[in-house]
């Protein structure tokens, strides 16, 4: 009855992807390294995401 009250754990994976991506973006222009750290940390969320997407 009150499933619309659940957060989508996709979504909140989704979102903090994008906020990782933005972030490395701006640090791109300053620390690369950090940035690549950023880059790599997005990637780890999309693999979960991905998994996720498989088991439904």
């Amino acid at each position: 009855m009150f499933s619309f009250f659940k957060s989508d754990p996709i979504k909140k994976l989704e979102k903090k992807k994008q906020d990782l991506l933005s972030q490395a973006h701006k640090m791109s222009h300053t620390d690369r390294k950090a940035a690549d750290e950023l880059m790599m940390k997005a990637d780890e969320l999309e693999k979960k995401i991905q998994e996720l997407l498989d088991k439904k």
